[in-house]
């Protein structure tokens, strides 16, 4: 399985980016789908994450300004980022916790990472 995430970049205070992530490979169903970050000098903190279910969680910093949402048939989670802020500048890494197949347990699974950089 992997992960792909995409859609960051450069982008003024104010402004927005819509993150993807694509996950490939033999996936027999996805439980939860979550984006992570990590800034220069700190450690990975969650996001923002969704459960199968549709149930969301947002970090408090991101609340009222991110939305989450999933795509089950294209296995594909987003982030849909406004009103973005220099702290929002990161590492921003997606992760899944998936079954491959009906046998066997829950992984998670982290994607490459993509860059957000959001200038003053």
């Amino acid at each position: 399985v992997q992960l792909q995430a995409s859609g960051g970049g450069l982008v003024h205070t104010g402004g927005s980016l819509r993150l993807s992530c694509a996950a490939s490979g033999r996936i027999f169903s996805t439980s939860s789908m979550g984006w992570y970050r990590q800034a220069p000098g700190k450690q990975r903190e969650l996001v923002a994450s969704i459960s199968s279910s549709g149930s969301t969680n947002y970090a408090d910093s991101v609340k009222g300004r991110f939305t989450i949402s999933r795509d089950n048939a294209k296995n594909t989670v987003y982030l849909e980022m406004n009103s973005l802020k220099p702290e929002d500048t990161a590492v921003y890494y997606c992760k899944f916790i998936l079954r491959r197949t009906s046998h066997r347990p829950e992984y998670p699974y982290w994607g490459q990472g993509t860059l957000v950089t959001v200038s003053s």
